[in-house]
C-alpha cells in the first residue's frame, strides 16, 4: 500500500513546510510549501503579530493547495504548518527616551522618566524600531504625565500604547562620597558630583565643589544626600579660651603679646579677646591658626565672663 501511495505521488511534488520563521507581517504560498510551482509568491493573508504564530491544519493546507494548483495532499490528519513572526519586548530605554525627546523639546532639562506599570509592545525581533510620543500632558506639580506612545517599524503596523508615569528634573551637585560626621573639614574626596533629583535641591544647597571643600559640617550628612550651605561654615582657626599670638601694627612700629581668645572664629573673622598683660578687651580680625591681629584705632570690647582656657592654652 506504500508502494502505491509513494507512486502516486508526482516526481515533482511540493513539500509541506511544518516550521516557518516569517520575517514581515503576510504569508505567502511559499511559506507553506517547498517548490510551490508557478503561484509559490501568491500571498495568503495576514500572518500573526510579532512574537505570535498561526497553526495551519491538514484540511485548510489541502484546500490551499488545490487552489493555487499546488502538487500535495496530505497524508496524515496530522499534518500541520506552524508560522511564527519572531518578536520582542519593546526596551524600556527606548520607551523612556521616546517620553524624554518629547519633554526636552519643549523643557530642555536634564530629566529621569519613571515608566509605572509599563507593558511594553511586541516589536519584530530583527527591526529597529522607532518610538515617537504624543498627546503628552504633563503636572509640573506633580512631575505626572500620561502620553500616546506609537512604535513604528520596517514590516509591521504602526502600535500606539498609553503610557503614563513621573518625569523628575535632575541637576548635577556635590554630594558626600560616605557618611559625613559633624565638624569634619571637607577634602576633595570626601564629595563627589552626582546626578540628583532638583526636588531635593528646594532649600539652598551647594551646587559646585568649590563651594563645600575646606568647609566645615556642623551635622552629619548621609552618603549620597546633597550638602546644604546652611549645614556648613568655615572651619574656626581660633579657638574659645585658647590664649593667640597678638599683634597690633601702626607705621613703623609692630607690636605683639598674647590675649585669651573669648569667641571662635575663622580666618578673616573679627572676634574679642583679652590681652593677657593690660587685661584690655579689645576687637581683632583672625589671620592665621592662633593667631589675630588689632587694627590700629579698633575699639574696645566690652567686658564679658572670662573664659576657660583649654588644656593647650592652659600649658601655654
Amino acid at each position: 500500500m506504500l508502494l502505491a501511495v509513494l507512486a502516486a505521488v508526482p516526481a515533482h511534488a511540493a513539500t509541506l513546510r511544518t516550521m516557518t520563521t516569517l520575517h514581515g507581517p503576510n504569508v505567502y504560498l511559499r511559506d507553506l510549501f517547498e517548490d510551490a510551482g508557478a503561484n509559490a509568491d501568491r500571498l495568503l493573508g495576514p500572518g500573526p503579530a510579532p512574537g505570535g504564530r498561526i497553526i495551519v491544519e491538514a484540511a485548510q493546507l489541502n484546500a490551499i493547495a488545490r487552489q493555487f494548483d499546488v502538487t500535495w495532499r496530505s497524508l496524515s490528519r496530522g499534518d500541520r504548518a506552524v508560522l511564527e513572526w519572531p518578536g520582542r519586548p519593546l526596551r524600556k530605554e527606548e520607551a523612556t527616551d521616546a517620553v524624554r525627546n518629547a519633554f526636552t523639546s519643549e523643557n530642555p532639562a536634564d530629566t529621569d522618566i519613571d515608566l509605572a506599570g509599563f507593558v511594553p509592545p511586541i516589536v519584530p525581533a530583527d527591526a529597529t524600531p522607532a518610538a515617537s510620543v504624543s498627546q503628552l500632558e504633563y503636572d509640573s506639580g506633580s512631575g505626572r504625565f500620561s502620553a500616546v506612545l506609537t512604535v513604528a517599524a520596517d514590516g509591521m503596523a504602526p502600535i500606539d500604547t498609553p503610557i503614563a508615569g513621573r518625569i523628575e528634573e535632575m541637576v548635577e551637585a556635590p554630594v558626600a562620597a560616605t557618611r559625613l560626621l559633624p565638624d569634619m573639614v571637607l577634602r576633595s574626596d570626601d564629595v563627589r558630583i552626582a546626578r540628583v533629583p532638583a526636588s531635593l535641591l528646594q532649600s539652598e544647597v551647594a551646587r559646585l565643589a568649590e563651594q563645600v571643600v575646606g568647609m566645615q559640617l556642623r551635622r552629619p550628612v548621609m552618603a549620597g544626600q546633597p550638602l546644604r550651605l546652611a549645614d556648613l561654615t568655615r572651619p574656626a582657626l581660633v579657638q574659645r579660651g585658647s590664649v593667640v599670638q597678638i599683634e597690633l601694627s601702626s607705621p613703623g612700629l609692630t607690636i605683639t603679646g598674647q590675649a585669651i581668645a573669648l569667641d571662635s572664629g575663622a580666618d578673616h573673622e573679627t572676634i574679642r579677646i583679652q590681652n593677657t598683660t593690660s587685661r584690655a578687651f579689645l576687637f581683632a580680625r583672625v589671620v592665621g591658626p592662633g593667631q589675630v591681629r588689632v587694627e590700629p584705632g579698633a575699639p574696645p570690647a566690652l567686658p564679658t565672663a572670662p573664659a576657660r582656657l583649654d588644656r593647650t592654652a592652659s600649658v601655654q
